[in-house]
């Protein structure tokens, strides 16, 4: 018998000794670790053990959601993914994913920001027209036609955000 099975076998009686001791549904969990080693990682499980519960366990007891480890980077990068594809409207998680709301935001968002882009072009639009109108015509204030031109010039920067 390996070294690995034997401590597995010794660590294993030593969790059904201690369980002897715990309140009625307690789950043990032992997890061993080697920084930078994951493939040196240990982890026994009572049986029924509910991973979940686990974590709930160690943030009751400390467990920063500030800390940095692999799997918040994954899941984070995973809700970054899903807002991206849903400001691009493509790739929608499947109905009921827990992704679907990161992908719901980013996608109301983006629509907003179209429909917002789509006004402006309007506005900006119909403004310069009354600023042909206004040159072709002659004899308007021109406070008007510089607080105009100054108005399509901020309308210019920020369509020029959006350019499509």
């Amino acid at each position: 018998m390996s070294a690995v099975q034997r401590f597995h076998e010794a660590a294993n009686d030593a969790l059904v000794k201690l369980s002897e001791h715990c309140l009625p549904g307690a789950k043990l969990a032992l997890v061993i670790y080697t920084p930078g080693e994951p493939e040196r990682d240990i982890v026994i499980e009572d049986q029924g053990l509910d991973r979940n519960e686990v974590v709930s366990a160690l943030r009751r007891r400390g467990l920063s959601i500030d800390g940095d480890n692999a799997y918040k980077r994954d899941l984070c990068d995973s809700i970054v993914g899903a807002m991206v594809f849903g400001a691009q409207n493509s790739n929608p998680p499947p109905p009921g994913q827990w992704q679907q709301r990161f992908w719901d935001i980013a996608r109301g968002e983006a629509e907003a920001r179209e429909e917002l882009v789509s006004a402006l072009k309007l506005t900006r639009e119909n403004l310069r027209a009354c600023q042909a109108t206004i040159h072709l015509c002659g004899g308007f204030d021109p406070a008007y036609v510089n607080d105009a031109q100054a108005a399509m010039k901020i309308a210019d920067t920020a369509l020029a955000k959006f350019a499509n």
